[in-house]
């Protein structure tokens, strides 16, 4: 099959012809019909990620259609359109049987643990605790994304957070995550102000449901945070009740944790190449609370689903591009130069 490789860390991949999967006998390989184009790879393909065994392919975001699926396989069949989260668990240990396989310690990641879905075909572990059926009328763009980011951001914001409707959100970074989360607040009913550095994110975040924006540009941490939070001075003065760190930078979390009110909630979602300095004298002194968001388990997937069946969320409105499998060198290495905002996808059948 075709699949894009790396052979070392931060040097350019190929697109070349490897041998297809082997279906374990609990699992299934997919054909891939679009896979996404994340900053979680970029991260993988520049070394951050300890699980990396190189050789590597890299992708994680998929919709296809099972190909072959081993015997102990019961709930899925060849055939069925589907997608899975980034994170699939075991299936048997406590926190896979209590919903909450994102962070199951057996856990396995395509593009990360194992080859992932830039090929033709990839390799799911555990298939009926971690597949998705997905509707066959639904177009590719509206599915890829369901995997990494929107998962991600709806765990964080719907489950960690615990976000009502009428509440105000900070989303600092509005890339494919950060606009996942703009949609996915406002479709909850929260008033959203989003943060970035480009006029031209901050116009998509707009598109998708920002009520407010700010530019970061050339802004101090407390700078940033007090014009964040002057953005909704009538309503609630001292702060947003969540904010969302996007980016994994140390200077965008300190802005956000900054921004929030007494009791407020921060979700990490963007992913950092080392460890952030925190100010917990703010957290302890407000009884902030810092969350972490890892994808989201299949078994939490259908309320997601329903929203976009019912096209209350629309992923496919995320994606800005949509390339080939040759092209897909090209894109990793643009994820570093952080320009654009949007979704960029494989199409397989390029």
């Amino acid at each position: 099959m075709r699949a894009i490789v790396y052979e070392a860390f931060s040097v350019l991949p190929q697109l070349r012809d490897i041998e297809s999967p082997t279906t374990p006998i609990s699992g299934v390989v997919i054909d891939v019909e679009a896979t996404g184009v994340c900053r979680s790879d970029h991260h993988a393909w520049s070394g951050h990620d300890s699980t990396i065994t190189l050789p590597h392919v890299p992708g994680h975001e998929l919709v296809g259609r099972i190909a072959s699926a081993g015997p102990e396989v019961t709930n899925f069949h060849t055939g069925q359109r589907v997608t899975v989260p980034f994170v699939c668990g075991c299936g048997r240990c406590r926190w896979c049987l209590g919903g909450n396989a994102q962070v199951c310690p057996d856990q396995t990641q395509p593009g990360f643990t194992h080859f992932g879905s830039w090929a033709d075909q990839v390799l799911i572990h555990n298939a009926d605790a971690n597949l998705i059926a997905v509707p066959d009328d639904l177009p590719a763009s509206a599915m890829v994304g369901l995997g990494c980011r929107f998962a991600t951001a709806f765990h964080g914001l719907r489950v960690r957070a615990n976000l009502s409707a009428g509440e105000t959100v900070a989303v600092f970074g509005c890339g494919g995550v950060g606009l996942s989360a703009i949609m996915i607040a406002r479709a909850i009913g929260a008033q959203v102000v989003a943060i970035d550095v480009s006029d031209a994110a901050l116009d998509r975040a707009r598109e998708h449901g920002a009520t407010h924006t700010v530019n970061a540009g050339g802004k101090s941490p407390a700078e940033l945070s007090a014009e964040v939070v002057g953005q909704f001075s009538d309503q609630c003065p001292d702060g947003v009740a969540v904010s969302v760190d996007a980016l994994g930078r140390e200077e965008s979390i300190a802005a956000a944790i900054s921004s929030l009110a007494p009791m407020g909630r921060h979700v990490q979602i963007g992913l950092l190449a080392a460890p952030p300095v925190i100010d917990m004298s703010r957290v302890i002194g407000l009884e902030l609370s810092v969350l972490g968001s890892h994808g989201m388990a299949a078994a939490a997937y259908p309320e997601m689903l329903d929203l976009v069946v019912d096209g209350q969320l629309r992923p496919q409105d995320l994606v800005t591009n949509v390339i080939g499998l040759e092209d897909a060198p090209a894109a990793m290495e643009a994820l570093g130069a952080n320009t654009g905002s949007g979704m960029t996808i494989i199409d397989l059948s390029r």
